[in-house]
């Protein structure tokens, strides 16, 4: 595992509120919210790795799909790309305030609440990756993790396709400024 690097970096806060001077620990040990929305479908999800054929003709629902997407994409990082954080127990930052406005402004237009944007400190690994390589999980366990590969390997894009980038931080990250309020709206 490479040594930790100290950078800056934008959040847009959409759970709770933070504080001035808070600390978020996340490693190995400490996961995200994502984590526990997939584990809470890792039943449905070794169902269909057992019994593929039981949902070739099913629709998957949305939830599924990204746990079948995060499962596959932490097996590849953990197994390839282990200095890397996980998208299981990262934060999600952008470089600058503007990129971190813009997704507040889209955040807001979905109507997911949206409180700050706040400047962080992050002591720990961060991952430039594209949103455009993200993917919806399939049945098929082998097809998952290729496109993970994909996503981890964060290849060129051709010229139609420009990448959407996301940076995912993990390590101790601390809240160093409220730039913005929104107040949940």
């Amino acid at each position: 595992m490479k040594q930790s690097e100290i950078f800056y970096g934008y959040h847009v806060v959409t759970e709770r509120p933070m504080q001035l001077g808070q600390h978020i620990l996340f490693d190995d040990e400490h996961h995200s919210g994502v984590y526990e929305r997939v584990m809470s479908k890792l039943d449905i999800v070794n169902d269909i790795y057992r019994n593929p054929q039981k949902y070739e003709n099913t629709e998957l629902e949305y939830p599924v799909m990204v746990a079948l997407r995060e499962l596959a994409l932490e097996e590849v990082r953990r197994e390839k790309y282990p200095h890397y954080p996980s998208r299981m127990g990262c934060l999600y930052v952008s470089e600058t305030l503007q990129e971190s406005t813009n997704w507040a402004d889209y955040f807001i237009r979905l109507g997911r609440p949206t409180f700050q944007i706040v400047k962080v400190k992050v002591i720990g690994s961060r991952f430039v990756g594209d949103a455009t390589k993200c993917f919806d999980g399939v049945i098929s366990k082998e097809q998952n993790l290729a496109m993970a590969e994909k996503y981890w390997e964060n290849g060129p894009n051709p010229p139609e396709e420009p990448p959407i980038h996301e940076f995912l931080v993990g390590g101790d990250i601390e809240v160093v400024e409220i730039v913005r309020e929104y107040h949940g709206h």
